[in-house]
């Protein structure tokens, strides 16, 4: 029920980078939006009141479709989804695409796909390779599958191992 300052929470870079880290409070942000009219209109008016600042806005959500992603879908143009090249992901990735198009058809009519950005691909393996073809035969018709993609690299998964020997 409180109005936000525009520009609240935002950590400006040196080279030019803004971000808005989430911490343990984000948590309690679901809980306190259930009674809000309008809740899923939150986020979209905070970026709106921030848009003129910036070229672009990318809102990293959790994997998960809770209501914190849905309030991104609402307030986003675009969805960039990126999917590891595994069989449960995409799985996945069909209850995701049908969620973005209830949010497009319910909430936000202006939502469109920016496509789906493999990640996590071991070239090496025929598994990596087959995931890629089934995301491209199955989705490329309907949502651009990116040729680029991120690659398996054992320094992005140490990189959380990191933490506990960062000071607290």
């Amino acid at each position: 029920g409180e109005e936000l300052e525009p520009g609240l929470g935002i950590l400006h870079h040196e080279e030019g980078v803004d971000f808005m880290p989430a911490n343990i409070g984000l948590a309690g942000v679901e809980t306190a939006l259930v009674n809000v009219m309008s809740r899923e209109t939150v986020l979209r008016q905070y970026i709106d009141s921030l848009k003129e600042e910036y070229e672009y806005i990318l809102v990293d959500t959790m994997p998960s479709l809770g209501m914190l992603t849905i309030h991104a879908l609402a307030a986003a143009d675009t969805v960039l989804v990126p999917l590891q090249t595994q069989f449960l992901s995409l799985k996945e990735l069909e209850q995701l695409i049908v969620t973005i198009l209830k949010v497009k058809k319910q909430i936000n009519p202006r939502l469109d796909f920016e496509g789906i950005l493999m990640t996590m691909v071991d070239t090496r393996t025929n598994y990596s390779k087959e995931i890629m073809g089934m995301v491209a035969s199955n989705f490329g018709r309907r949502i651009s599958v990116l040729r680029n993609y991120i690659p398996m690299s054992v320094r992005a998964a140490e990189t959380s191992a990191w933490e506990k020997y960062l000071p607290a």
